[in-house]
Order: structure tokens, then C-alpha cells, then sequence
């Protein structure tokens, strides 16, 4: 076999992979999939119509992401979270970018970098500029939210950092978009959103003048807006259910 068809068989095989993990993760955290279920590889060849060895590897991965454990007997089971949990891990998260918050300032970000993240900011304002929000608005600040962060990481200029940063996002909880979409309805859905955004602004201001301390607590204030959307879904029955992967955290018992 030639290199480049062992090249784009590889390839293949990796694409495969990825699509099983992306389709696993979506039984998992659509509730198809529930916490203490014991996972089995034949019985998700079937179901998944894809072969063991990118099921395996799928497999691997989630557990890396945290959403599967490694039984002692062999096989995978679905795990749940506790509150306190997903607390730890919105923190964990705010912890890291503030962290690439402060390298960006101090080591200084490219100009299209810059110009990357400002024109994400801008298409913010444009969604937010309506008295009100409509579905397909929170759509678009969940993709230029989440694209924002993802340049966050970029600007601090740090593999390592990044990498650290990308693994605390895999929980759908610690993700920046993790509660948002449980917020979209409400008298004040759009002015949390309308915070976030100036904290946006804040940020870009604070790392253009080279404020590290500053920038860094500005996206460590920014990751508790995720504490309160966390609040305001385990308040509220209805939002609680367009949470991605709430089957997966334990609730605390109410009197």
C-alpha cells in the first residue's frame, strides 16, 4: 500500500471515530443512555452501525472526557454528577481562561487575532440590539459565545494552557454555552446576556492595554454567570430539561 493511500485510510478511519463519539455523546447526554448503564461495545455496533474498533476508541475518548468510567470487570458505565460537581468544574474552567486572560495581556495578541474577536463582540451587539430575543438569536450568541472563547484560549498563546483548557470544556456543564440555552426564556434571558457582553468588552479593553490582573479577573467574574444559570435551571422544572446531559446530574433532594 502507498503512503498516501495508508494516509487516507487513516484519515478515514479517524473521521469514523470522531463520528461515533459525537453520536455516543449525544445518547449519553440525550438520555438515551442513562448514568449506572453498563455500555456494550456489540450492542452499540448495532445501533451506531459503525465497527468495534472506532466504537473502542469512541469509547476511550469519553472516558477521557468524563462522561464514561472504566468498570473493573471490563466495559464502560455512564456517569452521573453530583452538583457540586458541575460547581467545580464551571470553576475549574473560569480558573483556566482567566489564566489565558492574563497571558494574552502580558504576552500581547496579533492583530487578527484581535480583529477576530472584536468582530465576534460586534455580532453580539447586533443579536442584543432587539428589546427582545428570539430563538434563533440565542442560537447565534451561542455560536459567536463559543467562538469567542475558543479565541480566548488562542490569544494566550500556550499550547499546554490550551490543551488543559479545551479538556475542562468536554463536560457540556463547564462549556461556556453549557446553561445558556436553559436561560432563553424569561423577562430576564437577554439581560444576562447583556452582561456577558460587556464583560466581553471589558476583556478585549483590558488585554489591549496589557492589564493582566485586570483581564484575569475579568473572566474569572465572567465563568459565575455560569453558577447563576446553573441556579436559575435547578430552579425551574421546565429549563432544567433543555439542559444538555441533565439526566446526568444527581439533584439535591428537596423538602
Amino acid at each position: 500500500m502507498s503512503a498516501t493511500a495508508e494516509l487516507n485510510e487513516d484519515t478515514a478511519s479517524q473521521s469514523q471515530t470522531v463520528r461515533t463519539q459525537l453520536r455516543l455523546r449525544e445518547l449519553i447526554l440525550g438520555g438515551e443512555l442513562k448514568p449506572g448503564a453498563r455500555i456494550a461495545e456489540l450492542s452499540l455496533v448495532e445501533r451506531l452501525g459503525a465497527s468495534r474498533t472506532p466504537i473502542r476508541m469512541a469509547l476511550v475518548r469519553l472516558q477521557e472526557e468524563g462522561l464514561l468510567e472504566a468498570l473493573p470487570n471490563g466495559g464502560y458505565a455512564v456517569k452521573d454528577f453530583s452538583e457540586n460537581d458541575i460547581h467545580d468544574a464551571i470553576e475549574l474552567r473560569g480558573t483556566l481562561e482567566g489564566l489565558c486572560a492574563r497571558l494574552a495581556a502580558e504576552r500581547g495578541v496579533s492583530a487578527v487575532l484581535m480583529a477576530e474577536a472584536r468582530d465576534c463582540v460586534e455580532r453580539i451587539d447586533d443579536l442584543l440590539a432587539a428589546p427582545s430575543l428570539s430563538e434563533e438569536s440565542f442560537t447565534g450568541y451561542v455560536l459567536h459565545n463559543g467562538r469567542f472563547h475558543d479565541l480566548l484560549a488562542e490569544m494566550a498563546g500556550s499550547d499546554m494552557v490550551r490543551r488543559q483548557l479545551e479538556r475542562a470544556k468536554t463536560l457540556p456543564f463547564a462549556s461556556p454555552n453549557g446553561f445558556v440555552l436553559a436561560r432563553s426564556t424569561g423577562p430576564d434571558a437577554r439581560d444576562a446576556l447583556v452582561v456577558a457582553q460587556a464583560q466581553h468588552r471589558a476583556l478585549l479593553e483590558a488585554i489591549r492595554k496589557h492589564e493582566g490582573a485586570r483581564a484575569e479577573s475579568l473572566m474569572r467574574e465572567h465563568a459565575r454567570i455560569a453558577h447563576a444559570n446553573l441556579r436559575a435551571a435547578l430552579a425551574d422544572h421546565r429549563t432544567w430539561l433543555q439542559v444538555p446531559g441533565a439526566s446526568l446530574i444527581r439533584r439535591r433532594p428537596t423538602r
